[in-house]
């Protein structure tokens, strides 16, 4: 049965369509699934099924996250690993995740959705890497079915251990036959490439400190044989850049070259020591990169050059990165770091509020390969984030209401939309019994830290 919902009457309704549109008194109004019509309540219809009032709040496209691992968010803030770079935090955290479970995958996906929603966003990637005991990837997909959240499922890979010249210990990794027999059977599990899917996987094998560059070349022919998109870390520091050069010959974007690991099908995760013939590359094939400014702080990575991939055309997006190298999952917190963060870099006009907000949104939607979502326009999917200005944050700062919501400290949703329904009302999030959610996590982070086998 068809059912029709009308958001009126927004402080300042932001549509990041292709005129780039920021409606004072704004109205989007949604039929089952998919945005309508966008404009001026006043120009809109004035009854719907369902009527939501606005009126505090900028209405924003739902945000996109581009780059997580939500497992890690039962391992934040572990002491182990709180001053590393990359490669120590990573030796620190192998032997935690040694003892990962299915549930563990399960819940700590749970959280991890529940707080991405919580701040606004609407469809974001995971980067499931390891699997020991009987961890699955539809630990995860259950989770984001659960939640309502709209869910691209990256099956990650390691498969060269230690005693290869890899980073992870060898009883983490996989052999490479199991893993392209596993990716196959998700694809044809549970991939959807019908517009405004929830539900879509990606062949993500992890590193290339990790795998070999056969699983690389097969992993892409394997997703350009069903159309599922590629998705892997690089360039994320000065040691990532050294065993590149030390281990094949080549910067971090010419093995991606090499190993088919360029175009309008791949994104890449952190690339914040890409060098200007890689940006050049990236921007030339429409490779995109997912930017995670709190993360690449938090394990003192550097400062991606943003700017100037931009500058030259390369698709950006956000992502929030692992809860153990961000210990945060939060979107809009995400824009504010990325805006200040290339500022810090490259100078005060090096982003705008505007721009950094892009990304969350057209950007996200560009590097996941879709055109169905990151604007408020009709025929997008109805995702939609609402968040209220009329709190203690953002007094003084209403001059600029799109300014405010990205300078100020980062807000939690008022009202969110995925897919045509309201998964968050007056801030509570309606599809899971939150203390429920966080007690669990809770005792299985411990159990975890502790080494527990359960």
């Amino acid at each position: 049965m068809t059912k029709t919902l009308l958001i009126r009457h927004a402080r300042l309704l932001v549509t990041m369509d292709e005129a780039r549109r920021e409606i004072a008194d704004g109205a989007v109004f949604i039929r089952d699934n998919v945005i309508v019509a966008v404009g001026p309540t006043v120009e809109l219809p004035q009854q719907a099924d369902e009527i939501i009032d606005a009126g505090a709040c900028v209405v924003v496209p739902g945000l996109i996250n581009t780059h997580h691992h939500m497992f890690q968010s039962l391992t934040r803030a572990v002491p182990a690993a709180q001053d590393c770079e990359l490669f120590d935090w990573l030796g620190n955290l192998y032997p935690i995740w040694a003892n990962l479970t299915g549930e563990m995958v399960h819940v700590s996906g749970q959280a991890a959705m529940a707080e991405l929603i919580l701040a606004g966003c609407t469809t974001s990637s995971d980067h499931l890497y390891l699997y020991p005991n009987d961890c699955t990837l539809d630990h995860s997909i259950a989770a984001a079915r659960q939640v309502g959240l709209r869910f691209h499922a990256a099956r990650g890979s390691m498969s060269v251990g230690r005693s290869k010249g890899g980073l992870p210990p060898d009883a983490l990794v996989e052999r490479e036959d199991d893993i392209l027999r596993d990716t196959q059977r998700l694809i044809e599990t549970y991939h959807d490439s019908a517009r405004h899917a929830m539900q879509r996987i990606v062949v993500a094998p992890c590193s290339p400190f990790s795998v070999s560059r056969d699983l690389m070349k097969e992993a892409a022919a394997l997703a350009r044989s069903y159309g599922v998109s590629l998705h892997t870390h690089l360039a994320e520091n000065a040691n990532d850049v050294a065993y590149s050069r030390e281990k094949f010959n080549m910067t971090p974007a010419e093995y991606a070259e090499d190993c088919g690991w360029v175009g309008h099908d791949v994104w890449h995760a952190h690339c914040v020591q890409l060098d200007a013939a890689g940006i050049a590359l990236f921007a030339r094939t429409g490779t995109g990169v997912a930017h995670c400014p709190c993360s690449n702080m938090r394990l003192a990575s550097g400062i991606a050059p943003v700017r100037r991939m931009l500058d030259m055309g390369v698709a950006v997006g956000l992502g929030v990165d692992g809860c153990a190298s961000n210990d945060a999952g939060h979107m809009l917190g995400e824009v504010r770091q990325a805006m200040l963060l290339q500022r810090v870099g490259f100078g005060p006009a090096a982003m705008s509020a505007r721009q950094a907000l892009e990304m969350a949104t057209l950007g996200g939607a560009k590097v996941l390969n879709r055109d169905d979502i990151g604007a408020l326009k009709p025929g997008m999917a109805a995702d939609i984030a609402m968040f209220r200005l009329d709190g203690i944050g953002f007094a003084g700062a209403l001059h600029d209401p799109l300014a405010a919501l990205v300078f100020c400290t980062p807000a939690a949703v008022d009202c969110s939309i995925i897919n045509g329904k309201v998964v968050v009302r007056d801030g509570n999030l309606l599809t899971l019994d939150m203390p429920l959610v966080i007690e669990r996590h809770n005792r299985l982070a411990s159990d975890l830290v502790r080494g527990a086998r359960l």
